[in-house]
């Protein structure tokens, strides 16, 4: 049986990928003088300016992530003072609106939205392929079946399991 490893797995292409572009977004975001505000921060602050204040599962789906990553990602930007935490409709749920703190980045972070997404649409048309129509195409086929069907389905795994 063959080993895939290296940078030959689809995952690690992946990750590695998001690395590249999330730590040039990140060292843009520190030349404009946004030293702690993270790549990561800005889907949050995307929904909350367009929804509002929002229950960490709402802000979760809103975002397509995980409650384990929006929790994560609130949390952090709960220690940076960019977002406040207040009880829901129950013990459980927080709400999580932005801080003055946050409003008064807006200016930068609008504008460092609007260059990211002028270089994102360059890289893209160097590519042979839409990478969004990519991504998108991805999502949908493991919406129809998931990653874990499909590992299982493979001749390897019934060797396995």
């Amino acid at each position: 049986m063959a080993m895939t490893s290296g940078p030959d797995g689809l995952g690690t292409r992946l990750r590695h990928v998001l690395e590249l572009l999330d730590g040039d977004v990140a060292t843009f975001l520190a030349d404009i003088g946004l030293d702690g505000y993270r790549p990561r921060y800005s889907p949050v602050v995307r929904a909350l300016l367009a929804k509002g204040p929002l229950a960490i599962r709402d802000l979760a789906a809103e975002m397509r992530v995980t409650h384990s990553a929006a929790s994560q990602t609130v949390a952090q930007m709960h220690r940076a003072g960019l977002v406040a935490l207040e009880p829901g409709a129950d013990a459980r749920q927080r709400i999580v609106s932005l801080t003055e703190q946050a409003r008064g980045l807006l200016p930068l972070v609008e504008a460092e939205w609007a260059a990211t997404t002028e270089a994102s649409e360059a890289l893209e048309a160097e590519l042979p392929y839409s990478l969004r129509a990519v991504l998108d195409a991805i999502v949908e086929a493991l919406d129809r079946k998931p990653f874990r069907q499909r590992i299982g389905e493979t001749e390897a795994a019934r060797e396995l399991l």
